[in-house]
């Protein structure tokens, strides 16, 4: 099982990383454009195997990419202190114009999942220029908000006292600030957040609630403020959604896909939950009985990413 992931810096690398550590996949080529970089990371990762999984390491050109099932794009620049995920947008299209078609040239049946942000707007685009040669939707996705859904619920685990895979909580629409987090969805262990709590005398407030929410809001922009940029949430979950499709584990993320309607908008590409598995995107995304305040936030959202779109479409992207 042959992984490719173009764009070595610190979310290609430390996802590469993830997957050694898990065991996902039986090869990984690494390509970037600065050919010295991804052969260093290369070398390095494959000194780690030896105390991980037995993997195949190396870097390469476009061409290695051949027989790969799964290529990661997280080419791009990247986010500076203080900078939007939406600011990066003009800095980064340009550069999947050029990417996309190499990387679908190269490897005509792999799944294409798109880290770089912002990652609505780059999926999008990454979908439309595949599509150009042939490649279905169902074989395009986003990261989305994966790692959000995975900071709302490691928060609400610490909080409750229970371990976070038993939490079920979903951040929908835009990988960003105008992100929706679906408190109405919230559960522990199949039971809702709130009798949860009561059941068990666990305080719960607005002030404790919105603490949460402002950490999983924020929680990139302190990371960057104090090391420069995030990457081991997002490359554990760049390897979980890479292990989910080669082993068509049918699981559900909320990563994002071009989608005929969300919320009221059209042909727009946000986070949703979504069936994930061996071939990719599995049918439309799962639904989920929100609040009139959360499906107000999500049609927001979803404008937001679609004017972006449209603006870009417009100026010949």
């Amino acid at each position: 099982m042959k992984i490719g992931i173009v764009g070595s810096g610190l979310v290609g690398a430390t996802a590469a990383y993830a997957m050694v550590m898990g065991g996902v996949g039986r090869e990984i080529v690494l390509v970037d454009l600065n050919r010295e970089r991804s052969q260093a990371e290369a070398d390095d990762l494959y000194h780690a195997v030896p105390f991980a999984s037995p993997l195949e390491i190396t870097a390469g050109s476009y061409e290695d990419l051949k027989g790969c099932k799964v290529v990661i794009i997280a080419a791009g620049v990247g986010q500076k202190p203080g900078e939007t995920r939406l600011q990066l947008l003009g800095r980064n299209a340009a550069v999947f114009k050029q990417v996309v078609p190499a990387v679908v040239n190269a490897a005509p049946d792999a799944i294409l999942v798109v880290a770089t942000n912002p990652v609505d707007v780059m999926t999008h685009l990454t979908a439309r220029y595949a599509a150009e040669l042939g490649v279905s939707s169902q074989r395009v996705l986003g990261s989305g908000t994966t790692l959000d859904t995975a900071r709302f619920r490691a928060l609400l685990a610490r909080h409750v006292g229970v371990d976070s895979r038993h939490v079920h909580a979903y951040v929908i629409g835009e990988h960003g600030d105008s992100e929706v987090l679906a408190w109405s969805q919230a559960a522990v262990g199949g039971v809702p957040l709130l009798q949860f709590c009561d059941d068990r005398s666990i305080p719960w407030n607005e002030n404790i609630k919105q603490g949460i929410e402002d950490g999983v809001r924020n929680a990139a922009y302190h990371i960057i403020n104090g090391k420069g940029a995030t990457y081991y949430g997002i490359g554990s979950a760049l390897a979980r959604i890479t292990d989910i499709i080669l082993h068509d584990q049918r699981s559900i993320l909320t990563i994002c896909n071009p989608e005929s309607n969300i919320a009221g908008i059209e042909d727009v590409t946000v986070a949703m939950p979504h069936l994930l598995g061996g071939e990719g995107v599995i049918g439309e995304h799962h639904p989920l009985n929100l609040t009139d305040g959360e499906q107000q936030a999500l049609h927001d959202s979803a404008a937001l990413i679609k004017n972006l779109i449209t603006d870009l479409i417009e100026q010949g992207a």
